[in-house]
């Protein structure tokens, strides 16, 4: 395996983004967590007023000759709406907005032609307001978010919300999933 790359992406309920990439082959690690905010090491309950600037997001460390960076924003715009600013579903906030934290120049300029191509390819029916920013620092969440599906599966959220999502993934990725 060649070395490790991260993708930092935040695109409504970390739970959600967690439950998808962990499924994805050539993904070695995803942590949930929070970015993008003012706040130094906040908790959930911060985060949730709104006042931090964060937003729940997820760490994904990969393996590029797996995977690569552009396969996985490509997952990553189907699997959430980046057309709602500050929402998905019934979650809104900032904390919830769509956004992309890049790494280094090569992933910036990967975000940005691949935001170019879905406007211009009208896959969604308004333009994507994924907020794209450089990684600053990742805080995890709190251990009782972690591998939350997982740990969870039948609770009401699980199965009204991220079943579904961990479904649609699975049959429109099919070629993706770790075996």
């Amino acid at each position: 395996m060649s070395r490790e790359e991260v993708a930092t992406f935040a695109g409504g309920c970390f739970w959600c983004l967690e439950a998808i990439f962990k499924e994805v082959k050539g993904v070695q690690r995803v942590l949930s967590g929070y970015t993008g905010g003012m706040k130094v090491n906040p908790t959930y309950e911060e985060v949730c007023s709104d006042k931090t600037g964060h937003a729940e997001a997820v760490d994904i460390t990969f393996f590029p000759d797996v995977i690569s960076y552009r396969e996985i924003l490509e997952i990553f715009f189907t699997v959430h709406n980046p057309t709602t600013l500050n929402r998905q579903g019934n979650d809104v906030g900032t904390q919830y907005r769509s956004a992309i934290f890049y790494h280094n120049e090569a992933q910036k300029i990967i975000a940005e032609q691949v935001i170019k191509e879905i406007n211009e390819a009208h896959i969604w029916d308004a333009p994507v307001v994924t907020e794209l920013k450089s990684y600053q620092k990742f805080y995890n969440a709190e251990e009782y978010h972690r591998n939350y599906f997982e740990r969870h599966p039948g609770e009401a959220y699980c199965q009204a919300i991220i079943a579904p999502e961990v479904a649609e993934f699975r049959k429109k990725w099919e070629s993706k999933l770790k075996e």
